[in-house]
């Protein structure tokens, strides 16, 4: 069977998308790894999967896979690169797109300039919705492991985040303190780990573990998360610029109740077509 697929990619984030509303196409878990292997397959962070809407009013669904084959719920700079897919394809001509996720609805937004908006819904800060073992909800948490003790912050963007402040972001521990704390026993379901350089009230930079992924150039949803975080400790502003090593976003904000939106760049790289 012959598959046609775009690479695309936010901030080098890089992903597999395919139309699954024109094709019908089911991946394995042993397929996904497969295919996205860098060496022997087309190589990529995650697999986009670009379905019809699950609700007469959504415009599509779209389903996020990791490179080691798990599902998962959310993915900002994917959001983005799904939006700009689905009208170099032809799928939609709106600018506003409304999409079902497995994390719930959002809402994307093609810009002028020809960057997107992704409105990434509410931050949930509750232990049991991120998910995290904690008694009671608290602005910083400490987490233990070994030698190491940290503090950080910790919040679920459709999928979970803990943050943590350092002083100096190229020095910080991400090589070690990440898989450390990905799979940690107090986020039963894995958590992506931000490490979060403070330069001003409006601007700090930002390295993210993934679970799935381990370290990647850009993580959307965990930009948010640090500037979430980072405005709960009273330390950012209601609109940050967010520097990752594939790039800049800049997150909006404006406090409990009120929803995360992330403005940022999505490029196409390349089409192709593999049998399977």
């Amino acid at each position: 069977m012959q598959i046609h697929f775009s690479k695309m990619q936010g901030l080098g984030n890089d992903f597999m998308v395919i139309d699954n509303v024109t094709q019908n196409v089911f991946f394995s878990k042993d397929k996904i790894k497969q295919l996205a292997d860098r060496n022997f397959g087309i190589g990529f962070d995650q697999l986009l999967l670009v379905e019809p809407p699950y609700d007469p009013d959504q415009d599509f669904h779209y389903r996020i896979f990791n490179a080691d084959g798990t599902e998962v719920s959310q993915c900002g700079n994917g959001a983005r690169c799904f939006a700009r897919f689905v009208r170099n394809k032809g799928l939609i001509n709106k600018n506003k797109i409304v999409v079902g996720t497995r994390a719930g609805r959002m809402v994307l937004y093609l810009e002028r300039d020809g960057q997107v908006t992704v409105n990434m819904g509410k931050p949930q800060f509750e232990p049991a919705q991120i998910p995290l073992k904690a008694n009671k909800e608290e602005a910083t948490y400490i987490v233990r492991e070994d030698e190491h003790t940290i503090f950080c912050g910790a919040v679920s963007l459709g999928n979970p985040h803990c943050v943590m402040e350092v002083e100096d972001i190229e020095q910080a521990a991400v090589e070690t303190l990440g898989p450390l704390l990905v799979k940690h026993e107090r986020f039963p379901e894995g958590v992506n780990v931000g490490f979060m350089q403070i330069l001003s009230p409006s601007h700090i930079k930002l390295r993210v573990y993934e679970r799935g992924s381990g370290e990647t150039l850009a993580c959307g949803s965990g930009a948010c998360a640090a500037a979430v975080i980072g405005q709960l400790w009273g330390k950012l502003e209601s609109e940050v610029r967010v520097d990752l090593p594939g790039g800049t976003l800049t997150i909006r904000w404006q406090g409990r109740d009120r929803v995360v939106k992330m403005t940022g760049p999505a490029e196409h790289v390349f089409d192709g077509s593999i049998s399977l």
